[in-house]
């Protein structure tokens, strides 16, 4: 019933299709006028306000109009000491030629017409050595398939800078468009192998911008890269930029060239004798490093294997890029005995015609042989040294007990040298076992990097006082004409100067002594003494030493003139399948020769005005980068403590600095005093404020005496410090 009812009023309410009709027109009439309305409103919103969604329109349309381009800053280029470049920038451009008719500028053609085709092919066949054919063809093709342009491989590729020119001059000479360039920066390494590891080299990132990847390409990448600059155009209706319309232009700044101490000639002399002997030898790897006694400036260094970093020969996938001399720890062998000689001297318990039965010794439980098994009987302790007696050195060892350690860490052993190149070891210091410390004292149970055994030898052959190994001549801001020098730096003084006098003429018997010289006659220059230490190093592997004839570290250290040494050499050889005696002479004697005769040429360029360093903020970055930053910038940095973090600085954030001025790094780690012979009463105020420790002074001058020995744990005492 209810159903009927409401049915009925429904037809009630129904009206005629003719009112139907009526009524949805009124309907859609009223919503074309609301919305007519509505979009109206909203133009007149867009237009006066200028916005759509928060997006301004005015922005958009200068984007649209407006290009920029990057100007790339030139890589620094890093030279050899006299200027001779070893890693270079060098453009190189690719060519294209643009075939779409939307490539204007107003009314002008860009683009390659089609009645040019013939004499662009023969341009290209006139300057880059294409047949005219082929170039012809690949223009027709790129105009049938409708492309926007087409590049030209493999002859269209590594054009240079000149070759560039002679095309675009080419073109002008025949009034025609269409062919263009595309530059490709590269890095080039004039010389091939050349220090490479050291060196390393710089590739293209995916921003087509080099970047440092090994060595000093990649330490001292944020130096040499520079900044970028940009220019800001505007665009036609077609994207073309629009002549003469440089909004804004920012210039790039190269980066910074380089310096080295390397001396191109001796580098390319010592790489050709690595070649020669590692030919011959055939080791696992060997190394050499050539410094100058008196600076600590590296002349010279190489390591094999090598490769080359312009053609990328000898780095295979599976090859581990390392610079040995920095990042690889070892056993040094009998070269250590230089060390405990010097130190059983300065501390008076060396009596050089004290003698004693070699062949072999008790420690502990351990016995420890000498390598003859004391074939030559009884030995005085300067034979002991000369015919590299590990007992004698053992007896030494006892004698001088718990200031065996702290040597050690005088001469620098388990401490960074803080190089700045990528990946450095600290080597490693024998444990407290009574048999490892006195197999340290002839070169076991210790682990040394090369630079810290070159740093070590510096107090040897530069009358007790130690520097530090430096590898940068200068650094130049080619743009502001700055120059920073890096001069050498004493980083301790762990003998005195007549103990470093006695331990180089004992040295002179290894090569001279013709019954107790372990490389008598092997090692000449003429007209010059030459104190030597040769060193037979057993290698640890494993658990145990290996065994075999040849499962050793080969290795000798020279100076000379024995009696004022110029010249350190340092030379290495691990593991070769053959060793003939001897054969570490045919690299040491012809580089010594050349080395001397080049001494004569040195000219001295530390002359120059010392300039100002900005100093960054250390704290909180571990004490590896900030060490290695801060000397990379031109001061000499001085750690503190044996922390993995730095938590203060002797000159603060921002503060300007001479180069070459010390700043003090203090670590969170155990706090000992440096050797601070040697400092200014200035820079000992400044260590005094970081471990606030109380000093007192007496003199003036700079620090010849310290009242505390160096690398004793901090406490409370009082420092007093004699000044001369």
């Amino acid at each position: 019933m209810i159903f009927k009812r409401i049915k009925r009023k429904i037809r009630k309410k129904n009206l005629t299709p003719m009112n139907n009709r009526k009524k949805v027109g009124i309907l859609l009439f009223a919503t074309s006028i609301g919305l007519f309305f509505l979009f109206a409103g909203r133009m007149i919103f867009v237009v006066a306000g200028g916005h759509v969604a928060g997006t301004s329109l005015e922005e958009k349309t200068e984007e649209l109009y407006r290009g920029e381009q990057v100007v790339p800053a030139k890589r620094g280029t890093i030279y050899d000491r006299n200027g001779e470049a070893i890693a270079e920038d060098a453009t190189s451009y690719s060519i294209y030629a643009v075939l779409s008719e939307r490539y204007m500028s107003g009314d002008e053609k860009l683009y390659a017409q089609e009645k040019d085709f013939d004499k662009l092919a023969e341009i290209m066949h006139e300057q880059l050595g294409a047949k005219k054919n082929s170039a012809l063809k690949k223009l027709k093709d790129g105009k049938k398939n409708n492309l926007y342009q087409v590049e030209f491989n493999p002859w269209g590729k590594n054009i240079s800078e000149e070759t560039k020119q002679k095309i675009e001059k080419s073109m002008k000479q025949a009034k025609i468009r269409g062919l263009y360039f595309e530059d490709h920066t590269k890095r080039m390494y004039p010389n091939g192998a050349f220090a490479s590891y050291f060196i390393g080299y710089a590739s293209p990132d995916k921003n087509e911008k080099l970047s440092g990847v090994t060595g000093l390409e990649a330490a001292y990448d944020d130096v040499l890269k520079g900044k970028d600059g940009k220019i800001v155009y505007q665009k036609d209706n077609n994207q073309n930029p629009l002549p003469g319309t440089v909004a804004e232009k920012k210039s790039s700044e190269d980066g910074e060239d380089i310096y080295t101490t390397l001396d191109a000639g001796l580098q390319s002399y010592l790489e050709t004798l690595m070649d020669e002997v590692s030919e011959e030898t055939k080791p696992v790897d060997m190394t050499a490093t050539l410094m100058q006694a008196k600076t600590g400036e590296i002349l010279a260094m190489s390591q094999r294997p090598t490769y080359n970093p312009e053609t990328k020969e000898g780095l295979g996938e599976d090859s581990v890029w390392r610079n040995i001399l920095v990042e690889d720890s070892y056993e040094p062998g009998s070269t250590m005995k230089v060390f405990t000689t010097a130190a059983a001297i300065n501390e008076g318990i060396f009596n050089e015609n004290e003698s004693f039965n070699s062949g072999k010794i008790s420690v502990g439980d351990a016995t420890i042989n000498d390598h003859d098994l004391g074939a030559k009987g009884v030995l005085t302790m300067r034979q002991a040294l000369s015919w590299s007696s590990n007992v004698g050195m053992v007896m030494l060892e006892e004698r001088l007990g718990d200031k065996w350690p702290d040597y050690l860490k005088q001469f620098g052993f388990g401490q960074s040298t803080y190089s700045g190149l990528p990946g450095e070891s600290k080597g490693t210091m024998p444990t407290s076992n009574i048999v490892d410390q006195a197999m340290s004292a002839y070169g076991q149970a210790i682990g040394v990097t090369n630079f810290q055994m070159m740093r070590g030898y510096t107090a040897i052959a530069n009358d007790g006082k130690m520097l530090q190994p430096h590898y940068i001549k200068k650094m130049v801001n080619p743009n502001t004409s700055k120059e920073i020098v890096t001069k050498p730096e004493v980083v301790g003084e762990p003998i005195t100067a007549e103990t470093a006098e006695k331990v180089r003429e004992y040295m002179r018997d290894v090569v001279e002594s013709q019954n107790y010289g372990s490389a008598y006659d092997q090692y000449n220059v003429p007209g010059s003494h030459i104190s030597a230490k040769t060193g037979t190093a057993q290698i640890f592997k494993d658990g145990s030493y290996l065994t075999g004839d040849t499962n050793y570290i080969y290795s000798i250290a020279l100076m000379l003139p024995s009696e004022d040494p110029e010249f350190i050499l340092y030379l290495t050889l691990k593991q070769p399948e053959h060793y003939p005696e001897g054969v570490l002479g045919k690299i040491a004697n012809p580089l010594l020769n050349r080395a001397m005769e080049f001494q004569s040429e040195e000219v001295d360029t530390n002359d120059t005005e010392d300039q100002q360093v900005t100093v960054e903020d250390y704290r909180n970055l571990k004490t590896e980068t900030a060490a290695g930053d801060a000397n990379k910038r031109g001061v000499n940095a001085v750690v503190i403590g044996n922390g993995n973090k730095v938590v203060k600085q002797s000159s603060k954030p921002g503060e300007k600095v001479m180069s070459n001025e010390r700043l003090i790094l203090l670590t969170d780690g155990v706090k000992e005093l440096p050797d601070v012979r040697g400092w200014s009463k200035a820079d000992i105020l400044k260590l005094s404020n970081l471990l606030d420790i109380e000093v007192e002074f007496t003199g003036e001058g700079y620090c010849t005496k310290q009242s505390i020995e160096p690398y004793t744990e901090i406490s409370n005492q009082k420092l007093k410090i004699t000044l001369s």
